[in-house]
């Protein structure tokens, strides 16, 4: 038995996203399954955060405001969005988060709302600098249950090219069959 547990000749597959070259532009990704975003998740990433919005925090205050009731923090539906998309995506296959831009947010989220992602790539070009490697651009949108959008992002992500990760991860010595997808 190896040191991570496969029997010998065993095959293993590692869970991953994929590769710069795996990449297709304008194709939709679809990211399942949704998140429901509970009044637990809302106070505890609001807290977290340091954010002391009475929107997110005050039910009593946020009935008195335009929506009603209070909202779910908009950078929780950020990072819900961005973060539905990492195991289809760039698990494993990511080198840096290079930023974000045209974040919007055109309608609310509230207690209880489901969120559904979904990510088109707009572009895929290899680094100048960065051999191996390359830049995606990812056009995240985040729709409710009812079919609504409520957030959107477009995030720029370094990558790797498959070839160059394999050969780095058999340089160090873990072997590129834990990446093998068959």
């Amino acid at each position: 038995m190896s040191e991570d547990g496969a029997a010998a000749g065993e095959r293993t597959v590692v869970q991953r996203g994929l590769y710069l070259d795996e990449l297709e532009t304008g194709v939709r990704y679809l990211h399942r399954p949704g998140r429901t975003l509970t009044e637990a998740d809302n106070v505890l990433f609001t807290t977290l955060t340091m954010n002391t919005q009475a929107l997110h925090l005050d039910a009593a205050w946020a009935e008195t405001q335009p929506f009603g009731r209070r909202l779910v923090n908009s950078m929780l539906t950020l990072s819900t969005l961005v973060g539905a998309s990492v195991a289809q995506l760039t698990q494993g296959t990511i080198v840096a988060n290079l930023g974000l831009s045209d974040v919007v947010f055109p309608a609310p989220v509230f207690h209880g709302d489901t969120l559904y992602a979904e990510t088109r790539v707009s572009s895929v070009r290899a680094s100048r600098s960065r051999p191996g490697q390359g830049i995606a651009v990812l056009e995240h949108r985040g729709l409710n249950q009812d079919g609504v959008l409520v957030a959107s992002a477009t995030r720029q992500v370094m990558l790797w090219e498959r070839a160059a990760h394999e050969q780095r991860e058999q340089d160090r010595g873990t072997g590129s069959e834990r990446d093998a997808d068959g």
